[in-house]
């Protein structure tokens, strides 16, 4: 019995499907379906070289293809996620350390100590503060119910 060039890749995509069915995942199709374009170019009577450019080509394509669709279709409304010090704007934090004007303090975020400034005075160790931003090492807090607004007074110390 002789075992044709086409029939091999017929076992290759025949293999990469169960693959694709046993791993986790969507990644092996594209390389099962490259597979049964390059038996179709093998029954022709192409050569290796075809076989392989076709294959190669085939399974790059679709996988770049996918990856878009499925990015464009599934993530259109998904938010970039926050990670590390990117993520601690916003949150809460516990003054550890009284922070003073002019010389700041500490506060606890996230289980962790960090040097801090307020943008609104003085605040007592013990409050809860919101980060406004992260310079550095050093956070620049204010109390949740503070204004927003600059005072004059930190107008000056810039």
């Amino acid at each position: 019995m002789d075992i044709h060039g086409w029939q091999l890749w017929i076992l290759a995509a025949i293999i990469g499907g169960a693959l694709e069915m046993a791993l986790p995942g969507f990644v092996v199709l594209w390389f099962a379906v490259g597979a049964l374009a390059a038996s179709l170019i093998a029954a022709l009577g192409l050569g290796i070289n075809v076989q392989l450019l076709v294959f190669m080509s085939v399974s790059l394509a679709l996988f770049a293809g996918s990856r878009t669709i499925f990015k464009k279709a599934f993530m259109r409304n998904a938010s970039k996620m926050k990670t590390g010090v990117e993520a601690m704007v916003g949150q809460e934090a516990v003054v550890t350390e009284a922070l003073v004007d002019g010389h700041g303090g500490t506060v606890r975020i996230n289980g962790e100590l960090w040097s801090a400034r307020s943008l609104g005075g003085g605040v007592a160790t013990g409050e809860l503060v919101v980060v406004e931003q992260v310079e550095g090492l050093k956070l620049w807090v204010r109390r949740p119910a503070a204004s927003l607004e600059v005072s004059p007074k930190q107008k000056e110390g810039r």
